[in-house]
This record gives C-alpha cells, structure tokens and sequence, in this order.
C-alpha cells in the first residue's frame, strides 16, 4: 500500500528538480552553455556533481546487493574504485581542464580529434560511436534501478515504473542542459551522502553492532574477511586484482571527464578534489555496511532481489517522512548518472556528428534543439533496453565501465601525458581495447578477470607499439603540448 507521506515526498522532489531544468532552460543560450554550462562550475558544484553521477544508482543498490551475497570480499571493489577516484581527480583534472580550453574543445571526442591533429576526424567519430553504445547500456542501468525502486515501494507495474523514471530524468536534462544536470547532482549528491550516512548507522544499531552482524555472517558462511571467502579459503590475488580494477574505469568516463573541462579555473580544483575524495570515502564505507547489515535483517534474496536491500532496510527503520526523504536518495543516485549520461551522449550526437558531418555552419540554436532530441532518441533505446527481463544493475554497469575504461582510459592519459602519441596511436588503441574487452565479455572469461583489465592492457599496449612505429612529429601539436605544461605552472 502506498504511504501518503512517502508519496508526497517524491512528488515535492520530482517537481524541484523539474523547477531546475526550467530555471536554466530560461539560461542557456548557446551550444557551449548547453554541453558545458560557459565552463563555470564551482569547486563544491563540480565535486558533488562529479561524483554524483559516477556512482550512480549502484552504489545504493548494486554495491550493497553483492556484499550481500558475497561478503567482504566484494568491498575490494569500493577499495579499487576509492583508489581510481583519488588518480583521476589528482592526474587527469587540471591537465584536462587547460587541455579542452587551449584546443576549443566542448566534447572528449572533439579533444580526441584536436589533441592528436586527427586529419580523417575518424577517432572522434569512432569514439562518438562507443559512447553512444555504452551509454546506452549505461543508461538501461539507471532506468532499471529506478523501475526496481517504484516497483518495490508504491506496487506499480516495473514497466511503468521505468517510464516515468525516464519522462522526469529526460525532461529536466532536455530543458536545462549542463547546467541543470550539474546543479540537480549537486543537490542529490548531497541527499545520496546523507542517506548512505544514516542508514547504515541506524541499521547496525538495531542489528546489535558490527560483532553480532559479523557472527551471523559467519553462520551463513559469509565473508567476513577481504582476504578469505566464506569457507575460510583465501581468495586468490586475480580476484583481488579483477574486483579492484573498477578504479582503471574512471580514466575514461566521458560523464566525469566533462566535469573537471566544466569548472571556472584550476585553482578551483584542489578545494573540488578534497570534497570529492571525502565524499567517496564515506559513501563507499557506507555502502558496504549497508550490504552487511543486510544479512541478518533479511534471509534468502536472490535473482536480483539482493540489489532492494537498502529499500528494504529504509522501509523498516524508518516512518514514512523521513523514508520518503530517502528513498528519493536512491532516485537521486540513478538520476544523478542517466542525466549525465544523456547529456554527454547527445552532445556526441550534435557536436562530433551533426555538426561535424551534417551541418558545419548550424546556429547555436539548432544545435541546442538537435542535442535537446538527441535526448529524446538516446532515453527511448536505453528504455526498451531496460524493459528487457533479466537485466541487473551491477551487471550493466560494469559492461559500459569496462568498456570505456578499455575504449578511452589509456588514450586520455596519453593525450595528458605524452608529446610523441599520434592520431595513428590513439585511434589503434581505442579499437584494440575496445575490441579485446567485447571478445572477452562474449567469450565468458569475465568471471576470471573482469573484461576491463585486458582491454586496458590491450589499449595501452597498442599506443606504446605504434608510437615507436608512427610517432607525433606535428611542431603545432608538439608546440601546443608544451604550452599546455607550462599553462600549469602559471
């Protein structure tokens, strides 16, 4: 039965974030302020958003739903992805943002194409082309996390739940641009902290504290141990490496890369960095208690039904104000990444397609409409990708991760860090990582190793080859490359 408080709630939330989209919809004027926002976010903006929609939906309910189901050993994950978090902010920020504004660049593809003086423009439009496919899966993600969520507390058909979970995430991110994406995930960035903050703490409380929770994992024959599983063997040093290399992802996530090529200035980054890390240190923390305490409150989920144990715990602890508060916590964990997604998705669309291929001499007007239907079309294929039955969380998220962590990580780092990378390079590698992680995910041997360690290995092989065979020999490019390094010491 619904509570009338509860729905009260998410109604009041759906229609602040609406009020968002129109606010900046009124605001936004031109191509660069509807994919960038004028490039002039905040230090806190910036971090909150960031991170916001990096971890997305799973972070409330797949991350919880595997240390559920695995135990401890499954928080290697929250330790390799802590770990990416913290190289991304510290190697990738600064460098990027100097890099994208010295090249007049609003898109990683369009960087892409600039950086390494591509004459055939295929490496943008190839990478246009993987960022439109993974995040579309990406995504089916959110849309399937936010129909888990309806489905479960207001009874509704998940069909319909999916809907209108994509009707409002669609509309204020068709409205308002950059802008709305980033200011939304600001402010749910800031609900998803309070959330993963409380709960786990009341739920531990009511469970008899971390000892009594740990015994019952044990009963169950549940990890307790990041070293061992739940019989006691220990877990072999692939698995560890396999589970960790979550963190290679965020080299490559064109969603949080646009963020550090959005804020006003690099002096703004060092404050953004702080925030950033502490937030993801304690929602990691808080994510993983969740899934512990999980175990003795609820007995024999499965098939999908462990990725409902925060609804679930929310649903028990607290009276329906305060549960509505945060169960629209959860919402803004999916809506936080699928507006991201759509944004940067469409702006692939308009920018490195429309624009470069149909029309060179398009207004910003028309740029702006072309990208606001990019939305439209994008949310629709990612809809009826998530209609399909079957489909969990976690298991598309780590799809579409993987897949731009091989597709781009190791090319962003090269376009940051070496004079010598050709177009040639880059766009080998690109395809080779790109290819090896589909092979290895199709072949099935994502249970030894997740598919993104050898599609980054791949990648980053593939560049340090060719660049021994076909090296940068561009003076412009090589003498852009040197003002971008002595940018930064300015």
């Amino acid at each position: 039965m619904i509570q009338t408080e509860t729905l009260l709630t998410f109604g009041v939330y759906l229609v602040f974030l609406l009020a968002v989209g129109w606010y900046f919809y009124k605001r936004t004027s031109d191509i660069e302020g509807y994919i960038l926002g004028g490039r002039g976010l905040g230090g806190w903006v910036t971090a909150l958003s960031a991170q916001a929609s990096d971890m997305s939906g799973w972070l409330l309910m797949g991350l919880p739903g595997a240390v559920y189901l695995g135990g401890m050993t499954e928080a290697w994950i929250a330790i390799g992805l802590l770990v990416g978090t913290a190289l991304n902010w510290i190697f990738v920020s600064t460098r990027l943002r100097v890099y994208t504004e010295m090249t007049d660049t609003l898109t990683i593809s369009s960087f892409f194409e600039k950086r390494f003086n591509d004459p055939t423009s295929l490496l943008r439009v190839g990478s246009a082309v993987i960022i439109l496919i993974f995040f579309t899966i990406y995504s089916s993600s959110g849309l399937v996390a936010a129909g888990k969520l309806f489905e479960s507390m207001f009874n509704i058909d998940y069909s319909v739940a999916v809907i209108t979970g994509a009707v409002v995430i669609v509309s204020y991110t068709f409205l308002g641009g950059f802008m709305a994406v980033c200011w939304t995930d600001f402010f749910q960035g800031g609900l998803m902290f309070f959330a993963i903050v409380l709960v786990p703490i009341l739920g531990t409380i009511d469970n008899g504290g971390i000892p009594a929770i740990e015994a019952e994992m044990m009963a169950r024959h549940i990890s307790t141990s990041l070293f061992h599983n739940g019989a006691g063997v220990p877990i072999s040093i692939v698995a560890i490496i396999s589970t960790m290399a979550w963190g290679l992802g965020y080299f490559g996530q064109p969603h949080i890369l646009t963020r550090f090529m959005g804020i006003s200035s690099i002096k703004e980054l060092p404050k953004a960095t702080a925030v950033a890390l502490v937030w993801v240190v304690i929602s990691l923390a808080g994510a993983v208690v969740v899934g512990m305490v999980a175990i003795p409150m609820f007995d024999g989920l499965h098939g999908g039904e462990q990725e409902k144990v925060f609804i679930y715990m929310i649903a028990k602890l607290f009276n329906p104000w305060v549960g509505g508060v945060l169960l629209a916590a959860i919402l803004s964990a999916i809506m936080s990444t699928i507006d991201s997604q759509l944004l940067v998705s469409s702006s692939a669309l308009t920018e490195d397609f429309y624009k470069k291929i149909l029309r060179r001499n398009a207004s910003d007007k028309e740029l702006m409409l072309v990208g606001r239907l990019c939305v439209l079309v994008i949310s629709i294929i990612a809809m009826s990708m998530a209609l399909t039955p079957g489909n969990t969380v976690l298991g598309l998220v780590s799809y579409a991760w993987g897949g731009f962590g091989a597709a781009f990580g190791p090319v962003v780092l090269f376009a940051l860090y070496s004079r010598k990378t050709s177009w040639i390079s880059a766009l080998s590698g690109m395809i080779v990582g790109t290819l090896v992680l589909v092979f290895w995910k199709d072949a099935g041997l994502g249970a030894t190793m997740y598919e993104i360690v050898p599609g980054f290995v791949a990648n980053l092989l593939t560049i340090m080859i060719v660049n021994l065979i076909v090296p940068q020999k561009d003076e412009q490019i090589l003498a852009c490359f040197d003002e971008m390094k002595t940018a930064l010491h300015k």
